[in-house]
């Protein structure tokens, strides 16, 4: 899926009808200061993992906002948040599809393979994953601004 592709629109209705939690608000200040490391981030490996992370991070602000305990017994294998993301905010189907795409190359990197992500491929991530805490950020009402790295 090419970045062009991902759907960045979204209604202007926040998703929760309730003010997030502490732990939401946490979850994004985590996802900023994720995306601060990644800017910072001296090879492409390490602001790669560090901007998938952060997305990581603001997917699972919406969880802890929209998702709900099952009723009943636990069944099957644990699902990934990308897609508990799609059942609790279909209309961030795309974005975690995106996300979920980029998990393994996430892994790759983290496990310092050289050669695992390019200087491109981190930097256009960094950027995805900056839109995309600026959506979750609309759609849970909360409003933000970017914190600027400093060097």
């Amino acid at each position: 899926m090419s970045v062009a592709s991902v759907d960045r629109s979204f209604s202007s209705s926040p998703l929760p009808a309730a003010p997030p939690s502490s732990g939401v608000y946490t979850l994004l200040v985590m996802a900023r200061r994720g995306l601060a490391e990644s800017a910072l981030a001296n090879t492409a490996p390490d602001r790669y993992a560090a901007a998938h992370l952060a997305a990581l991070r603001a997917a699972a602000a919406v969880l802890a906002a929209r998702a709900r305990p099952a009723s009943g017994a636990r069944r099957g294998r644990p699902l990934s948040a990308w897609t508990l993301l799609v059942q609790v905010a279909p209309e961030l189907g795309e974005w975690a599809e995106f996300f979920a795409a980029g998990a393994r190359k996430r892994a790759l990197a983290e496990a310092g393979l050289s050669g695992s992500v390019t200087t491109r491929e981190a930097d256009d991530l960094l950027r995805d994953a900056a839109t995309f805490l600026s959506v979750v950020e609309t759609k849970l009402g909360i409003s933000s601004q970017p914190h600027l790295a400093v060097s």
